[in-house]
């Protein structure tokens, strides 16, 4: 094949193309996938070796110059019809090009830099860390050994047959990563996104958000704690609620809390709170020493409180939303709400 007979070929076609669609057409004749250029390049295999460098050279510029005639021919094609759309009876210049729709954030992100902004405004660091996290961080430096129970009840993703990356199930990692870079004293908060191995249903998804959030310092006890979580829900619903705690077990604290606060929709009881006029609102508790340890901070010296807030079961209480799973949907007519 010549290339220099079938670019002389392709100039006045293309040029005589008068749409979009015949431009298209005479494209995928020479530069598609079966184009003659295409059949060019099988063609280098049955050459000698000393030739198909030179050859494929000549079918790459014969290529490029077909492509620079498409673009040219398609820009002439462009500047036509717009003139023609200017020279119509009802184009009038003056008016105004039509709004670009906005769009808005979604409810997760919205909460997510209201609680930045009020921790920060309490002297929290906001940290990220990796999603994909090493069994480490995710178990064992939280006290949650290889044979622990607790592990059942994760429902984990391992991204390797060894068991070594996981999706992590919870931004608990970030505080583990936070203690080894970091000298006490010291507050951080870390969003995020979890992953977990569960049907999904009207309460429970695959992914969701959580927000971990750690104080180490010197003497840091559970009236510090119950301050703090005071102080986060005045700022998520305006106003001061009462709190209580529960025992709860958690691997990485000691003691562990489950921290309930009275219900802000209701005085009676309903359907929100289930009618027991208080909302379980996160697991919380006193760091445990060995969390500590695996975080290079001596449990001697240092104590700390950490707690998780979950985003998804936050957004909900305040929209009234029934079904989590509308909040990864990504169906418009129900984000275009927020």
């Amino acid at each position: 094949m010549d290339p220099e007979a079938t670019l002389e070929e392709a100039r006045p076609r293309i040029a005589a193309c008068e749409d979009t669609a015949a431009l298209k057409e005479a494209e995928r004749d020479y530069v598609g996938k079966k184009g003659a250029i295409s059949a060019m390049l099988a063609e280098i295999p049955k050459l000698d070796p000393a030739d198909r460098k030179a050859h494929g050279q000549k079918a790459n510029a014969l290529k490029q110059a077909i492509l620079e005639l498409v673009q040219a021919r398609q820009a002439a094609l462009d500047a036509r019809d717009l003139d023609a759309a200017r020279r119509a009876d009802d184009f009038d210049p003056t008016l105004p090009p039509p709004v670009a729709q906005r769009g808005s954030l979604h409810p997760i992100t919205q909460v997510t830099r209201e609680l930045e902004d009020l921790f920060v405004s309490m002297g929290y660091e906001v940290l990220d860390g990796p999603e994909v996290e090493l069994d480490h961080y995710n178990f064992e430096a939280l006290n949650i050994t290889k044979d622990h129970p607790a592990r059942d009840s994760q429902d984990t993703f391992y991204c390797d047959e060894t068991g070594t990356l996981v999706l992590r199930t919870h931004t608990s990692p970030v505080q583990v990563r936070a203690m080894e870079g970091r000298t006490p004293p010291f507050r951080v908060i870390a969003p995020g996104r979890v992953f977990r191995q569960e049907t999904t249903d009207a309460s429970h998804d695959h992914t969701f958000y959580q927000m971990e959030g750690l104080v180490v310092g010197k003497d840091v006890s559970v009236a510090h704690l119950i301050g703090a979580m005071k102080t986060l829900l005045r700022g998520i619903f305006g106003r001061d609620l009462d709190v209580r705690l529960r025992p709860g077990h958690f691997p990485f604290v000691e003691p562990g809390f489950e921290l309930d606060a009275r219900c802000p929709f209701c005085d009676d009881g309903c359907s929100v709170c289930k009618k027991t006029t208080w909302i379980e609102l996160l697991p919380c508790g006193l760091v445990h020493p060995n969390v500590l340890r695996a975080g290079g901070v001596d449990p001697e010296e240092w104590s700390g409180f950490a707690f998780g807030l979950g985003l998804s079961r936050l957004v909900m209480l305040r929209h009234n939303i029934d079904d989590v799973r509308h909040l990864l949907d990504g169906d418009v007519r129900f984000l275009e709400q927020f």
